[in-house]
């Protein structure tokens, strides 16, 4: 039985084709399957039925193989469990806004609806939550980005096409043995900044991961020294990411993840100007040539629409590759 004034779902055609383009040119590698009761809520996510001419946020949790009262060691929230199979699936849906409550749908076909202690809105957030509750989630922001978070990554809708945000440990795995030097949890924390914060919002950003706290001379300083804002303090996160949208040039962090220098220009030999060739936009090319005459650092470059570039050495070792499914 449906939900009061709730319309039917989506049809099986509907939720094939919305197979076809999650599975679109390789999004995920390999054709994936998706389970149609995770496609239903996707389906709602992106096409939600509007309230005189209000669009309604949602957010829903497939089949989080952990209790959600053991959510709380790696989320530091405080769940709690209102509704319980008490209502459909439709009528649960009313109630989560995909920030503070959330419709939860376990394995065996029941429905609850959960209340959070403070909002869980931002990427970190549903990337954290879906590794504590090792379940896939949904989510419609307030920004009108649809969200897909999984153990794949991050699927972002925003509109006109998908973008996916592998996993950030796979991304480190890849880049350690590359020349690495520094503290392997650091490098970690900065690329998480970097997709989940700054990348995910459109801040675009210049990091300078340097393992060495001296100054080079390839570096103009154009700004007082900032606060020493630590990138493994998850209440330094929120005025890191204000001031970078405020400010151009690179974000100098040191071995520990500690802020040294901000809005830096970073000037490149004339060896570097000479052999390291142009790269896209005007950011990655610094960082290119950059990085060619400090080996050890590692330029994390953060562009405006959201892909995230890694470059050691003058080479680019890691950028993704956006996938859009055709018009």
């Amino acid at each position: 039985m449906r939900g009061v004034g709730e319309p039917s779902g989506p049809s099986a055609g509907r939720l094939r084709r919305l197979t076809e383009e999650l599975n679109d040119e390789g999004l995920l590698g390999e054709g994936r399957e998706w389970p149609d009761a995770l496609l239903v809520e996707l389906d709602h996510a992106l096409r939600p039925p509007t309230f005189e001419k209000r669009i309604p946020l949602f957010g829903a949790i497939f089949e989080p193989h952990i209790d959600p009262q053991a959510w709380r060691e790696q989320t530091a929230l405080t769940v709690s469990r209102r509704w319980v199979d008490e209502f459909h699936e439709a009528d649960a849906r009313r109630y989560a806004d995909g920030l503070s409550s959330w419709m939860v749908r376990h394995a065996d076909g029941s429905v609850e609806v959960i209340v959070f202690d403070r909002p869980t809105g931002s990427e970190r957030d549903l990337v954290v939550l879906a590794e504590a509750t090792m379940g896939t989630l949904v989510q419609r922001h307030p920004s009108g980005v649809v969200r897909l978070v999984g153990d794949f990554g991050v699927l972002r809708w925003d509109g006109v096409g998908w973008h996916h945000e592998p996993p950030v440990k796979a991304w480190v795995r890849s880049l350690i043995g590359h020349g690495f030097e520094g503290d392997e949890k650091t490098l970690a924390r900065l690329l998480a900044f970097a997709v989940y914060d700054l990348g995910a919002t459109g801040v675009g950003a210049l990091l300078v991961y340097r393992p060495d706290g001296d100054c080079p001379a390839g570096y103009e300083l154009r700004l007082p020294t900032p606060p020493p804002y630590e990138i493994g303090r998850p209440e330094d996160l929120g005025p890191l990411r204000h001031v970078l949208a405020l400010v151009d040039g690179a974000a100098v962090f040191d071995g520990t993840g500690i802020l040294r220098h901000l809005g830096v220009r970073l000037v490149p030999s004339a060896e570097a100007e000479a052999d390291v060739a142009g790269f896209r936009g005007m950011r990655h090319t610094s960082a290119r040539r950059y990085s060619f005459d400090d080996p050890t650092a590692t330029v994390i470059v953060v562009s405006e629409d959201g892909p995230v570039s890694v470059i050691r050495d003058g080479e680019v070792l890691y950028r993704p590759v956006e996938k859009r499914p055709p018009a």
